[in-house]
This record gives structure tokens, sequence and C-alpha cells, in this order.
């Protein structure tokens, strides 16, 4: 599993790298490589049903952190999905993106939320899991973008990359919590720690945030609005990520913590009031929307709400419709989004009002768009049939009050999904035709051959449904409670009341198709309704911070250089004298005076001479030389007390700086401005006080006896740890190296943004 993850980051960097170095022809290739990992992962399907695999490599054992991999029931449904929706997704991508003037890039960016997402699915390790998670919501940023010469492309890259990765951090901090509760940040530990958690006072806490992470990777109620923006990606990548893979991710989530968390602190309250709202928002939303995409979007919306329903219901049955429903969802939907991909490509446009008769020119891409249709209505004998049965019996056999509100709830929004649905799959082929007419050429095979091979496959899975049942369904069942379940799909079930409420939908929704036409009145009505969202709540939010923050960085950031010194310097007084106030500040003691050296006392004498020369001369020449005389008499007192090392390092920081400042001159007035008598006294007493406090504590610390024991660990065991002499360059580079590779990062990060700012100036 490792291995597998390993290479598809590989690959994405080796495509992004080399670039140039490859043509198109190489990269039609490309659908091997999914296809390949599908066929590893099918491979191991007899020893998932029988329990689940697992790999380890330790990364930072010391920390808890490792590479550990786990494939179970859960786990092998969504990689199928990643590997089976992905091969695909290439295949139709290598004709679709073709021409494009990045598209190998895009490939890269493809391989890299590829292998993002087999190593979110499969890690057992909480940390491994988190670092996957943040990986699927960067590269989805740069797939959203792809397009970034589209200002609207980048605005929403960079609103999903907001909403999601900062779920993320929340969801980080949940982690965190749980692996101290456990004592371990392993999935597996975890989950047999479960009354160890359930008997947390943090518990609650660590379901908000695990909410916070998974409702706005899954698009929920109110964080719903960046998946309909994310649109403007180029459509498989909708397709990939907003239908079969990302989006998922909180359910995956969710699901997998389901064994712990169900029945604790709301857990499955929360699940089905936000998953409810969400469905029924999603579901009235799509059939109001002119663009294929959008429709397609909000279906998407609608779909996750219910699967996060099932998930707060959580029963035996309702955990099976939701491993059945999670394959439906795939399979329809990656194929009415490639069917719009390819009416896109070929029409040249996703309006619903603009489209129509196109069954006259694309028979098969119809045929492909009515199947995918059919199984997202729930029409018999597809798959999508089988998984809306399951979910109505789910809520009806319960023979809760409750539940049956939430049945009816359901029953509405599949109508309105039927009706969306067939307004995406159908509508565009029927009909007269409203497109100018215009040659017509024959539609690429890679446009039509995976759509078809989704609709197909939906279709036969519906017929045949024992093989899916079986092999995927059941083993995801069984991966998150532990047990086995019976059969529960049956093409035929009789004529009861699920049976009717099945069709009863089918109807009510092919109605409301026949009867309700689209139109931009009513979208704008929507629109217009819909003013009050969170979309515009969290804009009016952006707005009102970025008001408070501009007008703080005009009143504090005005400039002036002196200013910026004297308010740290206040701020530091201030803080001192409240903490010595306040008890824990420094309470002072004499101390002994010592004899001053002659040698000392001249010294001493000559920084005071520079200090004054510096403050009350008008030149800049003698304002350097005088700094460059106060920083070599430090260097003789650091001599005068035992430590050339420290005697060293500042005269060539002192050398260095004078010899800057000398450099600098030339393109400066030789003598200084007159300043303001009164910012000189400002200055003075600032200055002043700060010293005084400066010198208190110097004296303090060193009248207080201080603890050598550092020192001496350093003193006994820099040569026999370290082989080295120096002591301080042991303890910079050995002892707190980690603290000295940060810093470095942090000064090549600096240089290269000067870099970048020099190579900015110079090309201007």
């Amino acid at each position: 599993m490792l291995t597998a993850i390993i290479i598809c980051f590989g690959l994405a960097f080796f495509f992004f790298l080399f670039n140039k170095d490859f043509g198109e022809r190489i990269l039609k290739w490309s659908p091997l490589l999914p296809a390949s990992l599908l066929i590893y992962f099918l491979s191991k399907g007899n020893e998932v049903r029988q329990g689940a695999l697992q790999e380890f490599t330790p990364w930072v054992p010391e920390m808890g952190i490792n590479l550990s991999f786990k494939l179970d029931g859960l786990s092998f449904l969504f990689t199928l999905l990643i590997c089976g929706i992905g091969t695909l997704v290439y295949f139709y991508s290598v004709n679709y993106m073709k021409n494009h003037p990045h598209f190998i890039r895009f490939f890269s960016f493809l391989t890299l939320f590829m292998g993002s997402m087999l190593g979110l699915v499969l890690s057992d390790n909480l940390i491994t899991l988190f670092i996957f998670w943040e990986l699927t919501s960067i590269s989805s940023f740069f797939l959203i973008g792809f397009n970034h010469q589209d200002k609207n492309a980048r605005k929403s890259a960079i609103t999903a990359l907001a909403i999601t990765g900062g779920g993320g951090l929340l969801l980080l901090v949940g982690f965190v919590i749980l692996g101290i509760i456990a004592g371990s940040y392993e999935l597996s530990v975890l989950i047999e720690s479960g009354d160890l958690i359930a008997e947390s006072i943090y518990l609650p806490i660590v379901i908000l945030l695990l909410f916070a992470g998974a409702f706005t990777k899954s698009a929920q109620l109110p964080f719903h609005f960046w998946l309909p923006d994310a649109m403007r990606a180029p459509t498989p990548i909708s397709t990939y990520l907003h239908s079969a893979t990302m989006v998922k991710a909180g359910v995956y989530l969710l699901a997998r913590f389901s064994p712990i968390m169900d029945g604790e602190f709301y857990w499955n309250e929360i699940l089905i009031i936000v998953g409810g709202t969400t469905m029924i928002y999603g579901a009235v939303n799509s059939i109001f929307k002119t663009d294929l995409k959008a429709i397609l979007a909000y279906t998407t919306i609608s779909a996750l709400g219910t699967m996060m329903l099932l998930i707060g219901i959580g029963t035996p049955a309702a955990l099976l419709a939701l491993a059945a429903f999670i394959i439906v969802h795939a399979l329809y939907k990656a194929g009415l989004f490639l069917v719009t991909g390819a009416i896109d490509k070929t029409e040249k446009t996703r309006d619903l009002l603009a489209l129509g008769g196109l069954m006259k020119h694309r028979k098969l891409l119809f045929a492909a768009g009515l199947l995918a249709a059919v199984s997202g209505a729930g029409l018999i004998p597809s798959l999508g049939y089988h998984g809306k049965h399951l979910i109505y019996e789910s809520l009806y056999n319960e023979h809760s009050s409750f539940l049956m509100v939430i049945l009816g709830l359901v029953f509405l929004a599949n109508i309105f999904i039927v009706c969306a649905s067939f307004l995406a799959g159908v509508k565009p082929f029927t009909g007269k035709i409203i497109a100018e007419q215009k040659p017509v050429n024959p539609l690429s095979m890679f446009l039509l051959i995976p759509p078809l091979l989704l609709g197909v496959g939906g279709l036969i899975a519906g017929v045949f449904p024992a093989f899916i049942e079986k092999n995927v369904v059941l083993p995801v069942y069984q991966s998150l409670s532990g047990k086995s379940i019976d059969p529960a799909f049956h093409l035929l079930h009789g004529l009861d009341f699920v049976s009717i409420l099945s069709w009863l939908t089918i109807i009510f929704g092919l109605i409301l198709y026949f009867f309700f036409k689209p139109s931009l009145h009513y979208q704008n009505t929507l629109n217009h309704l819909s003013k009050v969202s969170s979309r515009n709540l969290l804009k009016e939010l952006i707005d009102l911070v970025k008001k408070l923050f501009s007008t703080l960085t005009h009143l504090l950031q005005n400039g002036y250089l002196r200013y910026y010194t004297a308010v740290i310097l206040v701020f530091l007084i201030i803080l001192i004298v409240f903490r010595m106030y306040t008890g824990f500040g420094i309470g002072f003691q004499a101390v002994e005076g010592t004899s001053i050296r002659f040698i000392e006392g001249v010294t001493i004498f000559m920084m005071v001479v520079s200090i004054v020369m510096t403050l009350y001369t008008d030149s800049r020449v003698v304002s350097v030389v005088a700094l460059g005389g106060l920083g070599l008499g430090m260097c003789l007192l650091y001599l005068f007390f035992s430590a050339p090392d420290l005697a060293m390092t500042q005269f060539a920081i002192d050398t260095l700086t004078v010899v800057l400042f000398v450099l600098l001159l030339r393109n400066l007035p030789l003598y200084l401005n007159k300043v303001d008598r009164r910012l000189n006294i400002k200055d003075i007493m600032i200055s002043g006080i700060f010293g005084a406090i400066i010198t208190l504590i110097t004296l303090e610390v060193i009248a207080v006896q201080s603890s050598r024991e550092i020192s001496q660990f350093y003193a006994e065991n820099a040569y026999l740890l370290a082989k080295g002499k120096n002591i301080v360059n042991v303890i910079l580079v050995d002892f707190r190296g980690a603290d000295t590779l940060v810093e470095i990062i942090v000064l090549a990060v600096a240089g290269l943004g000067v870099f970048s700012l020099i190579k900015l100036k110079m090309n201007d």
C-alpha cells in the first residue's frame, strides 16, 4: 500500500519537473497507472472479506507517528472508487485536455491528488491521515484553479482551500486530543479504546472538531457554497473530485469514527439534522439551475447530506444503505459529469436553455446520459433502485415516529433528485434543436467510452447485485460494525410500503420533470431569496475583517521606524511592570559591589562617548563611526571576561554592520535632518526607563544563584556525544540542531523572497 502511494507521488513530481521533456503521446498511457492500482486492490478482495490487511512502517515513533495503513471493507470500497473512476477520468482527459498548454501539468496534479486520496483512505494513523487530508485540499486547489488565467477560477480555488483547509486544522486539534486520551494515534487502537474515549471530559470538543473537518470537506451546510463554485474546474476534475472522491472524504472520516462515537453527545442528532437539512437544500436548489454542472453540484450536495444522515441514523440497515449509496452515487454522478463534459466540449455550452435535440447526432452519448439518469433516479433495474430502496427500508423498518418524519424528507428530496437527474442526463438530448446548425464532428471514443461504461456498469450491477453486495457492500458493513449481516439486495421486493414509496418517488419526480421548466426567472428569484446565505455572511465577515485590519495597519504601520521601535519598547515596559506589580516579577536584591579595573573603566568611558556622539551628531559618517566604536568596546569587554568566542563573533558582526552602513551612505544625504525636540524628549524618556529596567533585571540575575546542571551537562558531553571541542558550536549544531535548522530555513525563505523581488524589478 505504501508502495502504491509512493508511485503516485513519484510520477506526479516526475511529470511536473520534466513536463517540457514529454509530449502528449506518452501521457496517452497514463490510464495504466490507476488501472494497474485497481487490479492490485481487486486482487486483495478475498483477503479483505476475511479480515483487514495492515502494513506498518515507523516514521517518527517517539511521537507515535507511523506510516501505518489498513485495507478493510471501508477503505477497500474507496480505493476501488479512486482507482476505478480514476482510470476512466484519465482515459477521458487524454482527449478532453488535448492541446491544452498545460496538458502534462494537469496529469501531474491529478496524479498527486490520486495518491493523496489513497493515502487518506488507507491511513491507520491519525497524523498520517491528516497529512494526506491536507494534501487532498492542496492538490484540489491546484486542480480547481487549473485555468488560472480566469479570475473566477482562482477565486473558487482559494475559497475551497480556505474552507477545507480551515476545517482540516480544526480536525488536527481533534486528532491530537484523541491521541492524548487514548495514548496512541493508531486508529485500530482508538477503536479498541472506545470506553476510555467515551469517559473523557474532552469528548464533546473532539466530536465538534471532527464535525468541523468533515462538514467543510463534504460541503455540508453552512460550508456547502465552495462546491458549486468549484465547478469552474475542467469537467474531468469535477467528475473525479466532486462526485467520486474528495467530497466523500468527510463521509469516510465520520463513517470510520462511527463505531467509536455512535450514541455519544449528540453525535447522531447533529448528523441527522445537518445531513437532512443539507439533503433538502441541495435537492431543491438543483432543479432551479440552468447550468448542467451547477445542477450536478447541488445534487452532489444533497447526496452528501443523505450519506451524513445515514451515518447519523447508525443502524445496521442504515450503514448497509450507506455503503450501497456511495457506490450508486459515484457511478451515476461520474457518468453525468462526463456526459456534461462531452456536451460542453462539442457544443461549447452547458446552458440547459441553449441545448436540445442532441440525440439526433449523439445517440451513444444520449444512451450514456439516459443510463446515468435512470440510476440517479432509482429506476428498476439499475443499481440506483437498490440504493434508494435500502435507504427507505432503513428508515421505515425502525418503526420510529422521528425516523418516519426523516423518511418523508428523504422522499421529498428524492423527487427533486429524479427531476434533476433527467434534466442533466436527458433534457439536452430531447426536444427541438435550439443551437444553430453547424457541422457535426464525430465524438471521440475517449469522451464516449467512460460514461457508457459507467452507465452500463450501473445497469449490470443492478440486474446482478449479488456480486457487488458480497464483495464490496457487506465487507463495508463488517468493517464498521465487526458483525455480519444477511444479504439485502433483491431485484423484486414485492408490493410493500417501501416499494410503493419507491415507485411514487419515480412518478412524482417524472411529473415534476415534464411540467417544470427551468428558467432564468426562477434562478434569479432563488438567488434573490438566498442573499442571506452563508456565502454572503462569510463575504461580509471577510470585508469586516479587512476594514478592521486596514484601520489597524494604517494606525500602527505609519512608515516611521522610530514609531515602531517606540511601540515595541513601551509594550515591553508595560509588560515587565505588570509582571512585577502582580507579584510574578522580580524582587530586587542587593548586589555586592566589585572593583572595576582601569582598562575596563576606560573601555566603558569610550562606549559612553560613542553613544553620546551617535545621539548628538548631525553627520551620518560620524554616527556610523561612533556605532562602530560602541561595538568594538563591547568586544573588549567580552575579552576581559574570558569570552573570546563571543568577542570574535561580536567583532565580525560589528565590522560587517559598519561596512554595510558605509556602503549605504552613498545613497543617503551626508547630514541628518533636524528632529523635533519634543520627539527627542519622548525617545529619551522611553529609552531611559527601558534601560533602567533592563539594568535592574541584569543586577538581579547576577545576584540570583543559578543552576549549572545544564552547563555541566554540555561541558561533559560536548566531546563525548558530538565529538566537538567548541561547546557553543556543539549546542547549536547538535543538541539544538532542530532550532538551527528552522532558523536556516527561515533565512533561506527570506533570501528567496528577496531574490524574487530583485528578479521582478529587473523584469519590470
